[in-house]
C-alpha cells in the first residue's frame, strides 16, 4: 500500500500507452485519474503531472502511422497533439475545480544551470498558487541528439527540480521483476528496493508492450536512480485500470524504490541528475579515499582523461576498477587537464590549477 498522506509533493508520470488508445484520449480513464489528483490536493499535497501522448495524438489527427516517422514528422505531430493533450487535461481537471498549466521542457532546459533554476522557479510559483503543472518534453523543437526521449527520466528530473518526496511512474506493468514477466514465467516481483544497485539496473528490459510508449523498464530504473539519489521515493505501478492512485492506496501491487539517505543540496541534485557527461576522469586509490572524505579532486590524483569537454562541463569520475565514484564540474577543459593530470601543486606554474573538481561542484555516487 502507498501511504500518500505521508508525502507533501507528488510527481505523477503518465505514459502514452495509458492515455492514448487508437489515437484518441481515454477520456473516462483521464477523468478518474484527475479525481485521484483532486483527492491528493484535498489532502494537502502538491501535484505535478508529467504526461506523454502529444506525438501519438498528433499522428492520429494528421493521419500518420506512429511507427517510422521522420524527426520533422514527429515534431509536427507533437505540435498538433500537444494542444489536444493540454485541452484534455484542462477539461478533466477543471471538472474538479483545479487549474492546470502547460510546461514544456527540453534536455537543455535542465542541463543548463540558469535555465534549470528558471524552470524550477516557475514550477514552484505555480505549485504555490495551487496550480497543477502538466510537464512534457518539448518534442516540437527537441532533436534526437538533444532530448530525453522518454518521460521517465524527465519525470525524475522534474521531481528533483521541485523537491518532490514521491515520484509515481504509471505504466503497463506493476513493478520491477527479476526478469521480463511477459516472456519468463519464473520472473519474481520485487516489492521494495531499499538500495538500488547495478544488479537491479541489469533487470531493465525493452519497450512498452504495445509500442506506443518510448520508455521501458531500463529508463524507469535510470529514473529511479535519479529520484532516489535526490531523496525522493519512487513507485512503479500498473496504471491501466481506472483510479490508479486510489488502487495504490488500497494495496495494488507495485514496486517501491526507497530514497537514499542524506540531504543533498539543490545544486547537488542538479549535478547528480544531469544526463550529458562528455568526459571521464580516472583517478587513483588515494584520490578515491580523499573524495570519500569529502575533499576536492586534485590533479595529482587523476591518472587518465577520456573524452573532449570544456571548462565547466560535467564529467564522470571513476576509480582504478572503472566504477563511478563521483561526478562533478571540471575546472579545466580536457586538453588542459591532460597536461595537468598526475602533477602535484609544487609542479604547477599556477598552484590554483591543482583543483580539478571542487567539492562544492561534486556529488559522490
Amino acid at each position: 500500500m502507498v501511504d500518500f498522506a505521508a508525502y507533501h509533493t507528488v510527481v505523477l508520470k503518465i505514459g502514452s500507452s495509458l492515455l492514448v488508445e487508437r489515437g484518441e484520449l481515454r477520456r473516462a480513464w483521464l477523468t478518474r485519474l484527475c479525481a485521484d489528483v483532486a483527492d491528493l490536493r484535498e489532502s494537502g499535497a502538491k501535484v505535478v503531472l508529467v504526461s506523454s501522448g502529444a506525438v501519438a495524438l498528433g499522428a492520429q489527427t494528421l493521419g500518420l502511422k506512429r511507427k517510422g516517422l521522420r524527426l520533422e514528422q514527429k515534431q509536427a505531430c507533437a505540435a498538433v497533439g500537444q494542444s489536444r493533450l493540454t485541452r484534455g487535461y484542462d477539461d478533466a481537471l477543471a471538472a474538479f475545480g483545479l487549474q492546470s498549466a502547460q510546461a514544456l521542457l527540453t534536455l537543455e532546459d535542465t542541463e543548463d544551470r540558469q535555465r534549470y533554476v528558471n524552470a524550477r522557479n516557475t514550477l514552484d510559483t505555480l505549485l504555490g498558487m495551487g496550480v497543477v503543472p502538466i510537464v512534457n518534453e518539448n518534442d516540437t523543437v527537441a532533436t534526437d541528439e538533444i532530448r530525453y526521449g522518454d518521460n521517465d527520466r524527465l519525470a525524475a528530473r522534474t521531481a528533483q527540480m521541485v523537491g518532490a518526496d514521491l515520484l509515481v511512474l504509471l505504466s503497463d506493468i506493476d513493478g520491477l521483476y527479476t526478469a521480463d514477466p511477459r516472456g519468463d514465467a519464473g520472473a519474481e516481483h520485487i516489492a521494495v528496493v531499499d538500495d538500488l544497485t547495478d544488479r537491479h539496473l541489469a533487470m531493465g528490459t525493452g519497450a512498452d508492450a504495445d509500442g506506443v510508449g518510448s520508455g521501458g523498464m531500463a529508463t524507469k530504473l535510470l529514473a529511479a536512480r535519479m529520484a532516489t539519489e535526490a531523496g525522493c521515493d519512487m513507485v512503479i505501478a500498473d496504471g491501466r485500470a481506472d483510479s490508479p492512485l486510489q488502487r495504490l492506496g488500497a494495496g495494488a501491487r507495485h514496486t517501491l524504490f526507497k530514497a537514499a539517505e542524506g540531504d543533498m543540496s539543490s545544486r547537488g541534485r542538479w549535478i547528480a541528475g544531469r544526463l550529458s557527461l562528455p568526459g571521464t576522469l580516472q583517478i587513483d586509490g588515494g584520490a578515491v579515499d580523499a573524495l570519500g572524505c569529502g575533499r576536492s579532486l586534485l590533479a595529482v590524483g587523476v591518472s587518465a582523461v577520456d573524452g573532449a569537454f570544456a571548462k565547466g562541463d560535467l564529467v564522470r569520475i571513476v576509480g582504478p576498477d572503472g566504477d563511478e565514484v563521483a561526478r562533478g564540474l571540471s575546472r579545466h577543459d580536457s586538453d588542459a587537464l591532460a597536461q595537468l593530470c598526475g602533477r602535484g601543486k609544487d609542479e604547477l606554474d599556477t598552484p590554483g590549477d591543482a583543483v580539478v573538481v571542487h567539492r562544492d561542484n561534486m556529488v559522490n555516487r
